[in-house]
């Protein structure tokens, strides 16, 4: 008699969901998130780029409850994203608030203020923890190779509820901190790109960051792609030394 393997051949799909993480209260550019850029809010083209990655089974916003934040949830709910809102400071509670009312295996963070967000990375790094559930934490940030604001992270929930329950500081700010600053405790995966081009800056965090960006958006002229805005940079000198001088702050300082 036949074996009936229907039970066997099934396999449990894990989900990856994708969290942004999103709020108003910036100290050096209020407001960035639901800034106009190239005639589309920043927040969106964010979204946009999520919702475009293969692998990814839900986008969800995580903002604050704060009530300068409303425009945040106003805008996603406008645009059909999910809104979970939830501490404005830690940071880290949001997200396991976003995981546990969307749950998921693993959690893409990503922030509304890297607008030119490659879909295509996104997916590299979702296709890679699915080959290797077992890390804890894939990242291209490890080593960093790609220019600021191009970056891509995926942590495992059960690692970031680890993770959650011992925080402490800015590791709660930060989300991630805690687990690549502690490898011995979580397992941790990095991917690089080549070329490297970590030299370069399209992160959104001062009026010049804007100033540069709205100038390497018009110059794309409808091109996407972490290829394109670094071929499009290392011709352009003009628009890297618009905000070449730009400071990232330190994880300390929040």
């Amino acid at each position: 008699m036949a074996r009936d393997r229907s039970d066997e051949s099934k396999q449990v799909r894990v989900r990856v969901n994708a969290v942004i993480q999103a709020r108003t209260g910036s100290t050096r550019l209020p407001g960035k998130v639901l800034t106009d850029l190239g005639g589309t809010p920043v927040l969106d083209r964010v979204v946009t780029a999520a919702r475009a990655a293969s692998g990814v089974d839900r986008v969800v916003v995580a903002t604050s409850t704060a009530p300068g934040d409303d425009a945040v949830a106003e805008r996603a709910a406008t645009i059909g994203v999910p809104v979970v809102r939830g501490s404005e400071d830690d940071v880290l509670a949001r997200f396991v608030q976003a995981v546990d009312e969307h749950p998921c295996d693993a959690v893409v963070r990503l922030t509304a203020d890297c607008p030119l967000l490659d879909p295509a990375l996104v997916s590299l790094v979702a296709a890679t923890w699915r080959s290797a559930p077992e890390q804890d934490y894939v990242a291209t940030t490890l080593v960093r190779t790609l220019p600021r604001g191009l970056d891509v992270e995926l942590a495992r929930v059960d690692a970031l509820r680890a993770l959650a329950g011992t925080a402490t500081g800015y590791d709660r700010i930060h989300v991630t901190s805690g687990l690549y600053g502690d490898p011995d405790r979580f397992r941790c995966l990095g991917l690089v790109v080549a070329p490297a081009a970590d030299d370069l800056r399209v992160t959104l965090d001062t009026v010049d960051d804007l100033h540069a960006l709205t100038g390497l958006v018009e110059a794309l002229d409808g091109r996407t792609g972490w290829r394109a805005v670094v071929d499009v940079l290392r011709s352009r000198p003009d628009l890297v030394e618009r905000n070449a001088h730009v400071r990232q702050k330190s994880l300390a300082e929040g």
